[in-house]
């Protein structure tokens, strides 16, 4: 059974798809295909985020910020003092 939110969205596509013209439809008849032959439908995919643990995230988060570029510029030690933040 669908959900009346996949209804909606299931009959809205169906209003879409009958005002393309033939190259449109072909279009979309290739997308269609490119979508059913992957190995993995996007639906059955898990992020990351929703099977890591807490050790696994915050691994993943230090390589992804060693890959971002070096600059070497910093905020003064003035902008991490609390007492400056209200002055």
């Amino acid at each position: 059974m669908i959900s009346p939110v996949q209804y909606m969205l299931r009959e809205t596509l169906k209003q879409e798809i009958d005002q393309l013209s033939e190259s449109q439809l072909r279009e979309i008849a290739d997308f269609v295909t490119t979508i059913k032959s992957q190995p993995h439908h996007f639906s059955e995919r898990i992020l990351f985020w929703q099977h890591a643990t807490a050790v696994e995230r915050a691994e993943d988060f230090r390589v992804w910020a060693a890959q971002l570029p070096h600059t070497h510029l910093s905020l003064p030690d003035q902008a991490f003092d609390r007492n400056d933040i209200y002055e």
